[in-house]
């Protein structure tokens, strides 16, 4: 996965907001209360301490994850909070740059940003490029229009003969050109790919009937048929860890994790979660490179 069509699962209680709880959806603030904690500040890296800033690149795409509100404020999402609250942990200043998760990864090997934020999945493949921090999981989704007669997706090869829409250059690409050629190998016909560069698109594709079915983020998913007449979430199949990204070897990577350990501590990475209709993809805590799945 990776944003603007990533992942993050949510649970029953969280995942259909009530209309005003939609309307609002970003305003409260509960990221400033959050104060410098001396002790992990130390452990950063002395150019980090020294300049007082971290520069994250953040991929910005669809609700809840990352997007630019409709007031034209700054960004808002779970990402933008935990990151920024992460830094207010860390007694730093974020300075954000917006990038497309396709050069988000090269940016960070390049040193560009320090930290990237874009619901990445960790794959094994990831790992080898970059180090990531556990803080939250998510599940692949699917969603149809309203008068489609599919019900439930347990398993890929159900969709042998469909048109899917996904997101260019992410996970779920790959897991349907694999799953295509099952398909093909076993006497089906193969699963009909269409990717798209953000979510509107593919949005759009559904509604139109060039696609049968969309896999991408549960949450993007389940947030998104609350808001948009006619679109109906079905399930999802699978969770994947998610973590903050850093360039391979980079120090920064254990300050990172005792920050989102001291959220999860004193109960703001809840209240994050929380506001953004995301508790059911809690972490009980951060890990370096914890592999592709809880």
């Amino acid at each position: 996965m990776l944003l603007p069509l990533l992942l993050i699962g949510c649970g029953a209680a969280d995942d259909v907001p009530e209309d005003a709880q939609a309307r609002q959806l970003g305003a409260q603030d509960v990221v400033s209360a959050v104060h410098k904690d001396a002790e992990l500040s130390v452990t950063l890296p002395a150019e980090v301490r020294k300049s007082g800033v971290l520069r994250v690149g953040s991929a910005i795409g669809v609700p809840p994850i990352a997007f630019s509100p409709e007031d034209g404020g700054p960004p808002r999402g779970v990402d933008i909070d935990v990151i920024d609250a992460v830094a207010r942990v860390l007694g730093l200043k974020v300075r954000r740059a917006h990038v497309s998760g396709a050069s988000l990864i090269t940016g960070l090997d390049a040193g560009h940003y320090q930290v990237g934020t874009a619901n990445l999945a960790v794959t094994e493949e990831r790992e080898q490029v970059l180090d990531f921090v556990l803080y939250l999981t998510d599940g692949s989704g699917f969603a149809v229009r309203d008068d489609s007669a599919l019900k439930q997706v347990k398993s890929l090869a159900q969709l042998c003969g469909l048109k899917v829409g996904t997101g260019t250059g992410t996970t779920f690409e790959t897991e349907l050109q694999t799953a295509s050629r099952t398909c093909v190998a076993g006497g089906g016909k193969p699963i009909g790919i269409s990717t798209y560069p953000d979510a509107a698109a593919h949005f759009l594709a559904l509604r139109q009937g060039r696609v049968d079915v969309l896999m991408t983020s549960s949450s993007v998913l389940r947030y998104a048929a609350t808001q948009q007449p006619g679109l109906r979430y079905l399930n999802e199949i699978e969770r994947k860890n998610v973590g903050l990204a850093v360039k391979k070897g980079s120090l920064l990577a254990g300050p990172l994790k005792g920050a989102v350990d001291h959220l999860i501590e004193d109960g703001t990475y809840d209240r994050i979660l929380k506001k953004w209709h995301l508790r059911a993809a809690a972490v009980p805590a951060a890990r370096i490179n914890p592999g592709p799945t809880p």
